[in-house]
């Protein structure tokens, strides 16, 4: 059975979320506030290494945690703004 395409960027658009933000991974766990199902830090760092991608509604709580929108990140033809969200105790602002 052929893999399901993943987005290429989006790894590396997770992982420049959380250290724009200045956090762990765990502190990231804490900081999205994703209470469909348990969230750890060993699954933000699949998610940033590529071995796994983050369902729908995880992707909406990084996009709203960083202040943009989730096409951005998904589309790899489209970057993080250079400027994100400002954040405060691990929050968006």
């Amino acid at each position: 059975m052929p893999k399901r395409a993943m987005p290429k960027k989006l790894s590396q658009k997770l992982k420049q979320i959380r250290m724009r933000a200045g956090l762990n991974q765990s502190e990231m766990v804490r900081a999205l506030n994703y209470t469909a199902s348990p969230l750890r830090a060993g699954q933000i760092s699949h998610f940033e290494s590529g071995k796994r991608e983050p369902n729908g509604l995880l992707l909406l709580a990084y996009a709203r945690f960083a202040g943009v929108r989730t096409e951005v990140l998904i589309d790899d033809k489209m970057s993080l703004p250079d400027e994100l969200a400002r954040f405060e105790d691990g929050r968006c602002m």
